[in-house]
């Protein structure tokens, strides 16, 4: 179990904590709204109200102990960025922002935060390859051009061979296929799929692209 701390708890910061404890995590909740900090209070680890622009009040939040501290403030590009200046001077040793501009994205890359996050444009990108390839599940880039995606096996493919599938595909490898709840990890060529089958797989974009058509 990880220990976070999540600056903000409008709509991006307070889903990014929920989710963070129902994956079992600890989170630490900061808002300077009494209203928003007892809504969630009872739902994270802790909830607390701080002016998080006030050096001393980071400080007495003790945010080095934590593995990542995200700086979730909404629209107030000014008190997020104090904030991380705040954050590094507090020795903080992962921090993750997120950011709604340029300008800022700009500041923060100097200010040497360790991510910074669009959430429009990463959703929207995300959305985007997804309605492309509706086959595709759910997808990690890895950078440069390689991911990791998860498909499901069409009706068409049950009791087809691996090999059959993977014919000529070199550059992709399948890391695991579930069949509800059994695991067969970096499955063999012989392996005898079965409809509904979820692999897992990785390679590059291009790669996968034309992968992805087969298993549909």
């Amino acid at each position: 179990m990880a220990q976070f701390a999540v600056i903000g708890l409008g709509r991006f910061g307070s889903a990014a904590s929920l989710e963070l404890m129902r994956m079992g995590h600890s989170v630490l909740g900061i808002d300077n709204d009494p209203k928003i900090v007892d809504k969630y209070a009872d739902q994270l680890s802790r909830a607390v109200i701080a002016d998080v622009t006030d050096a001393a009040a980071v400080h007495e939040l003790g945010l080095d102990n934590y593995d990542v501290v995200l700086v979730a403030i909404g629209d107030e590009v000014q008190a997020s960025l104090v904030c991380v200046v705040h954050l590094k001077a507090a020795g903080v040793g992962k921090i993750w922002v997120k950011s709604i501009s340029h300008a800022q994205h700009l500041i923060l890359s100097k200010l040497g935060v360790n991510r910074i996050i669009h959430p429009e444009e990463e959703m929207g990108v995300r959305i985007a390859q997804m309605l492309s390839y509706p086959m595709v599940n759910d997808y990690i880039s890895l950078g440069n051009g390689d991911f990791v995606v998860e498909i499901t096996a069409s009706a068409r493919l049950d009791e087809t061979q691996l090999s059959q599938v993977l014919k000529h595909e070199k550059s992709v490898e399948v890391l695991l296929i579930k069949r509800k709840t059994q695991i067969s990890v970096c499955p063999k060529d012989d392996f005898v799929l079965q409809a509904h089958d979820i692999l897992v797989i990785f390679g590059s974009l291009h790669a996968l692209q034309h992968i992805a058509p087969k298993l549909i």
